[in-house]
């Protein structure tokens, strides 16, 4: 496997996961992986649907940090484990956000959309009553508003996320009919020395292409993005670096021939 750091990767500190920390890097290591970065989520003033899931995506970092450092010294020398969070970014937030990001000493930050605008695109209402296109018009759209508001991350996460829940998902989806909107948000992320990462979790929804797609990539890299993370966004142990082959054939179809990697805040590029 050419690939060997997994840079998106949840545990049970995430609202959403139930997976302990240690069977994730146990995982990793049986895998040959020779770098996991934890993302945990933290979703500030988010929209729940429901009393019951009220707070699951509040992050007790300070737990995390403890338990992370635990096994890091357990496995040293096995395998390289990094500290990283998985931001929720709206633009209302931008304060929190910037507080939160300079409180402790981060290996990694991805920005992610869950929200678009107030609404939570992976429930059905996001997208009743219009077309796919319309919802997915908006949700773009609103990723230039969170990037006007918050630039303290290392990679902006699934950038065409949106495709995994909509009525059609990916069937009729192409990159050129959004590029008026897909392109400023490419060139905003190079503008502030950004990076975009390749999620291998679409293949969970049955997508026709990783997140983004094949045309956001090359686009990315035409105007010249080099930096490019790989993550599967597990949740649970057996999709650790899940799909990792086929996003190196990908990235390399697409004209790249480093993945990165950060340590500190600080890329690194490994060859594909």
């Amino acid at each position: 496997m050419a690939v060997k750091a997994d840079f998106h990767l949840h545990s049970s500190f995430s609202g959403d996961s139930t997976a302990p920390m240690e069977d994730m890097i146990l995982k990793g290591i049986e895998l040959g992986l020779s770098t996991m970065c934890f993302t945990e989520h933290l979703d500030m003033d988010f929209v729940y649907s429901d009393a019951e899931s009220d707070g699951m995506f509040e992050l007790n970092t300070d737990s995390y940090l403890y338990e992370l450092a635990k096994y890091k010294e357990k496995y040293a020398g096995k395998i390289r484990l990094l500290f990283g969070v998985e931001l929720g970014v709206q633009p209302h937030l931008k304060r929190e956000l910037a507080l939160y990001a300079k409180s402790y000493d981060f290996d990694f930050i991805i920005a992610s959309s869950h929200l678009c605008n107030r609404k939570d695109p992976y429930f059905p209402p996001f997208y009743e009553g219009r077309s796919d296109e319309e919802a997915y018009r908006e949700y773009f759209s609103s990723i230039l508003d969170n990037l006007k508001a918050f630039d303290n991350f290392d990679v902006y996460g699934h950038l065409d996320y949106v495709v995994r829940y909509g009525k059609t998902k990916d069937e009729n989806y192409r990159y050129e009919d959004y590029s008026d909107i897909l392109d400023r948000i490419l060139e905003t992320l190079i503008e502030k020395e950004k990076g975009i990462e390749l999620n291998t979790g679409a293949i969970s929804y049955g997508l026709k292409e990783l997140n983004p797609c094949t045309g956001i990539l090359k686009k990315y890299r035409a105007l010249g993005g080099e930096i490019v993370t790989i993550g599967s966004d597990a949740h649970k142990p057996g999709a650790v670096a899940r799909g990792f082959e086929r996003a190196a054939e990908i990235l390399t179809a697409c004209g790249f021939r480093y993945y990165a990697a950060f340590e500190k805040r600080s890329p690194e590029f490994h060859r594909l």
